[in-house]
């Protein structure tokens, strides 16, 4: 059966499906010798080129999803390449398995990070429409208020449009710098720290804690990454409407 050839090549493990979309609209990807277009299906067995370069839709057709936890460290960067020649997340999976990751955290923020090799898993874990639960652990110098809470929760506006947290509960910490717990529901670029900056805090350390829920074993140290439970996949599927 024809399929949209995004989804195709995100179950491929190539990418994100918004990747290969974008790759669609700047005429990189071809179907039997043709460029390919936005809204065009494919079958399995279809010729389909990134780059003039064959790919293979069929490689991961039957392979059981996986779903994969890393720690990442501040300081490592999330994409494959860097002129810096910095470390990549990349360079602390297992090299048997193509992993797409869900999201990214920015270069100075640590913690939580899933890969899998299902790419339609990925997409819709990353789509707005799931509301999925990201918290994180914040540290926050100045003093923060009841009423800088009740703005960060009702919302404020930023350079690309509304956003909140939907949950700010105190974590500790002595004198100017306190610890939060926070919880959005988008991937937006920097959006825990631009909230807080929209009120002139400054975050000093920032750490992914939970993806929906999924936590950040205690165990799990800097760098290193774990293989989630079957039961754990099962779950994550499930929220997003996805049959394993």
């Amino acid at each position: 059966m024809a399929e949209r050839l995004q989804k195709l090549i995100a179950n491929a493990g190539y990418g994100s499906r918004r990747w290969a979309e974008r790759l669609i609209e700047q005429g990189r990807i071809s179907i039997n010798n043709q460029e390919a277009k936005l809204g065009d299906k494919a079958v399995l067995t279809d010729k389909v080129t990134i780059d003039g370069r064959l790919i293979d839709l069929q490689r991961y057709a039957e392979e059981e999803t996986k779903v994969l936890i890393l720690n990442k460290q501040a300081g490592v960067i999330c994409s494959n390449k860097d002129e810096e020649g910095r470390k990549s997340v990349f360079n602390f999976l297992p090299e048997n398995t193509r992993w797409v990751m869900v999201g990214r955290l920015d270069l100075n923020t640590s913690g939580l990070l899933l890969f899998t090799n299902n790419g339609d898993l990925a997409n819709k874990l990353m789509h707005p429409s799931s509301e999925i639960d990201r918290e994180y652990a914040v540290r926050v110098l100045g003093k923060v208020e009841n009423e800088h809470i009740k703005q960060l929760t009702s919302g404020l506006e930023l350079d690309d449009g509304f956003a909140k947290f939907h949950r700010v509960t105190l974590g500790g910490g002595e004198g100017a710098n306190r610890w939060y717990h926070v919880v959005v529901r988008e991937g937006r670029k920097r959006e825990v720290r631009r909230l807080w900056e929209a009120l002139d805090f400054k975050v000093s350390r920032l750490i992914r804690t939970r993806f929906s829920d999924i936590r950040l074993p205690e165990n799990l140290r800097a760098n290193q990454s774990e293989y989630l439970k079957p039961k754990q996949v099962q779950a994550l599927l499930k929220s997003v409407n996805l049959q394993s």
